[in-house]
């Protein structure tokens, strides 16, 4: 008689168990189980087993069984949680794993496994229930722990924090990872030994706790041994005590640093391809190093560091500028990249045309040819806009999108000087859409506009210089409207739209003849100081150009980052329409134009 399958000598016994039911026998010495627990939040119970090769927990209604080696046992805390009793595992590789559900008579059984087989104390906490905002953050090794009276009131596993920053002098901002499927921008692996139902943040529903704020008064003295000390140590045989460096710091800098530190902000696994220094960006505003990775890119700046999966980029422009000195790497995010209250849907880089990098690629010969062949080279000597836009492009798969040929502006460029509300930028004809960048970064798809609508607004001079064209969306989606083109960028839009099958109409040939008579009437009173009022006040560059002084694009000077002390903000609710975006405009530096008045200068400047 052949043996049952479970006992088949080339299986494994602990796989045994958990794929298959045990004879009585078995059950009463090898294994203890346990009905309806839930693991990491997950939405689904199942059944968990204890045995003396480890642990294993599957669903109830089929999935991946989650199993974690007796070895990779540290550590196990029993309490009160949401659904009965916790038993939480603070595993050696794998971070922290949740176990819900078990009844308060599960204690004694459950201890008694941990203690026989894992050589483990089942420690049972009491959690604080007063209700107090205020306590003592301490950090274990797996996650932060906020204490009331030396009892926990929350924990937060270092895995689920995806960013942090100092949101003041003496405020820590905390940001939590998005319930998406470990691919939210900012969100750390998943630890080795989970599986797809390991499903952190997998009971969120629509209402989500996305970011906590710490407030960290006063300061902290920090001693550091450092060569003097050991000097002194060797001194001390003399008589003589031994020096120690005293350097008092800022309590939220360092619980800020700490943090950073333990939940490993901003790390990825593996070794970088290639990293490029000092990169310009318009959007998020600052100067970050850009470091690749297989699967993912990190940004690293002085204050905020992001990490953005390949798989989040959406859409790849290559974007020129007018000037013929820089050209527009935009990146479309989604999900977007969030920093507290701003979102960013849009990376928009700024890059030299005559700035040239040599970089050669850190991966192997083997590597390149089995999964990058025809995608990457072993080593690049080309302008740095080219040697970003081939290595995100091959690392990411994603398509790169330029203008069209189908338009050339009057002066023979892709881009038309245009404005949104007082944010001056460029817009670009595309094959399938327009793209306005830097701030508000803007993307309209052509099959989405139901009609252009081409107008003047303003006064009489201004108006007859400058246009406004509107893109009405269909089903109600809204409108865009791009403010203070020139009029000599009429006809080159009007034969892209009739080239794109775009329905347009041209409300500016009705009133032609009245702002004829307008501007002869005003050049015969002989006014020209109201007409240079006039046209200063009609054009919407102008307004912002006193906020972009001190902002040249074309520099090489170091730009503040987004909410840096250096850098003051608008509040301009107009920019949060598509960008979130909180700055001052930072647009790109303006062209000069022959007929442009010059500007008065202020008195008392």
């Amino acid at each position: 008689m052949k043996a049952p399958k479970a006992y088949q000598p080339h299986q494994d016994p602990f796989t045994a168990f958990l794929s298959l039911p045990f004879p009585p026998t078995i059950q009463r010495i090898s294994q203890e189980s346990f009905e309806n627990i839930y693991l990491d939040l997950s939405k689904q119970p199942g059944k968990c087993k204890f045995a003396e090769s480890g642990l294993g927990w599957r669903p109830s209604g089929g999935g991946d069984t989650f199993t974690l080696d007796r070895s990779n046992i540290g550590a196990a805390q029993w309490s009160r949680a949401a659904k009965g009793y916790e038993l939480k595992i603070l595993s050696r590789t794998s971070g922290v794993i949740q176990l819900d559900g078990f009844d308060q008579e599960d204690f004694e059984r459950a201890n008694k496994a941990f203690k026989i087989w894992y050589g483990v104390n089942l420690e049972h906490r009491e959690h604080a229930i007063r209700g107090w905002n205020w306590g003592k953050a301490e950090f274990g090794k797996a996650e932060l722990s906020f204490n009331v009276q030396n009892r926990p009131a929350f924990e937060v596993p270092y895995s689920e924090i995806s960013n942090t920053n100092l949101a003041g002098k003496n405020e820590v901002a905390v940001e939590f990872a998005l319930p998406a499927d470990g691919t939210t921008n900012g969100t750390n692996e998943q630890p080795e030994g989970s599986t797809k139902n390991r499903g952190r943040k997998a009971a969120a529903g629509r209402d989500q706790l996305v970011e906590m704020r710490f407030y960290i008064p006063g300061t902290v003295v920090k001693a550091d041994k450092g060569e003097e000390g050991e000097e002194g140590q060797e001194k001390s045989a003399d008589g003589e005590e031994p020096e120690e460096q005293q350097e008092e710091q800022n309590a939220a800098n360092l619980f800020y640093e700490t943090l950073m530190e333990k939940a490993e902000i901003g790390d990825v696994a593996g070794d970088t391809f290639a990293t490029f220094l000092d990169i310009l960006h318009l959007t998020p505003r600052g100067r970050f190093d850009i470091d690749m990775y297989e699967s993912s890119f990190r940004l690293r700046g002085k204050t905020y560091d992001y990490k953005i999966q390949y798989q989040s980029i959406k859409k790849f422009f290559l974007l020129p500028k007018n000037d013929d000195m820089h050209t527009l790497i935009t990146l479309g995010l989604d999900p977007p990249l969030r920093q507290g209250q701003t979102r960013y849907p849009f990376l928009v880089m700024q890059l030299k045309l005559d700035e040239e990098i040599s970089i050669e690629l850190n991966m192997t010969d083997e590597l390149l040819q089995a999964r990058y062949k025809d995608k990457l080279e072993a080593r690049y000597e080309e302008p740095i806009h080219q040697v970003i836009t081939k290595v995100f492009r091959g690392l990411s798969g994603k398509k790169v999108i330029m203008p069209s040929r189908d338009f050339v502006s009057h002066h023979g460029h892709s881009g038309v000087k245009c404005s949104i509300k007082a944010n001056e930028g460029l817009l670009f004809c595309l094959d399938k859409s327009f793209m306005f960048v830097p701030k508000p970064a803007t993307y309209v798809q052509i099959e989405n506009i139901s009609v252009i609508t081409m107008s003047r607004v303003g006064g009489a001079v201004s108006a007859s210089r400058t246009f406004d064209i509107t893109l009405t969306l269909k089903g109600g989606m809204g409108e865009h409207q791009f403010s203070n083109i020139n009029r000599e960028e009429q006809q080159p839009l009007e034969e892209f739209f009739k080239a794109k099958n775009i329905r347009f109409k041209n409300e500016m040939a009705d009133d032609s003849a009245a702002l004829i008579a307008a501007a002869l009437h005003n050049e015969a009173l002989g006014g020209s100081s109201d007409e240079e009022a006039v046209g200063v006040r009609g054009s919407a560059d102008e307004d912002s150009e006193s906020a972009d002084e001190d902002f040249q694009a074309d520099s090489d000077s170091d730009v503040a980052e987004e909410y840096d002390s250096a850098h003051e903000s608008s509040g301009s609710s107009g920019s949060d329409v598509e960008m979130g975006d909180a700055e001052e405009g930072a647009g790109p530096e303006d062209e000069e134009e022959e007929d442009r008045p010059k500007k008065k200068s202020k008195t008392g400047k």
